[in-house]
């Protein structure tokens, strides 16, 4: 995946959100990616979902749009997907140091992906997380990402919240 601007996404990627946004599903961009998404020089492997609910169907009919599959938690492992197409996604369950999906929804802003707009975890929160969570690798992003934050990539311009239009 390279980052050219907001196009941090391959064709694949693309397929699938914009099937995701079609299919109205209640999900979010979250983790690195929704920090590169706001302008963050970050490098991540996937690109991390925050679903509603990640058993709603309408998730299932876009993966089979885009030629992906679902298969549901067991055990410890939680949900992934699974298929060429949706290769670099991962299902995230709890964001740590963070309220619950609704809450947290209410603050996503809107990124443009192509010709459409997702949904995306605001930077602050992004970074409260990365903080929580306390791995190494994700302290190592903490610099970069408030950087981001202070400078005009990173903050959230009015109306852009994901509940106006």
């Amino acid at each position: 995946m390279s980052v050219r601007g907001n196009r941090i996404f391959g064709g694949n990627e693309i397929r699938f959100l914009r099937e995701l946004v079609r299919a109205k599903v209640d999900f979010m961009v979250v983790g690195l990616s929704a920090a590169a998404l706001q302008g963050a020089a970050v490098v991540t492997q996937d690109i991390d979902l925050w679903f509603r609910d990640p058993e709603d169907n309408r998730i299932k009919k876009a993966l089979n749009k885009v030629g992906g599959k679902y298969l549901p938690s067991m055990g410890d492992n939680p949900p992934v997907f699974v298929g060429d197409t949706v290769e670099f996604f991962d299902i995230v369950l709890r964001m740590h140091g963070l309220g619950e999906f609704e809450e947290e929804k209410k603050g996503a802003i809107k990124v443009a992906v192509g010709i459409f707009k997702v949904p995306v975890l605001p930077l602050d929160r992004v970074i409260r997380s990365k903080q929580a969570l306390g791995r190494p690798k994700d302290l190592l992003y903490l610099s970069v990402l408030a950087d981001t934050q202070k400078s005009d990539k990173g903050r959230v311009k009015p109306g852009k919240r994901a509940g106006n239009k």
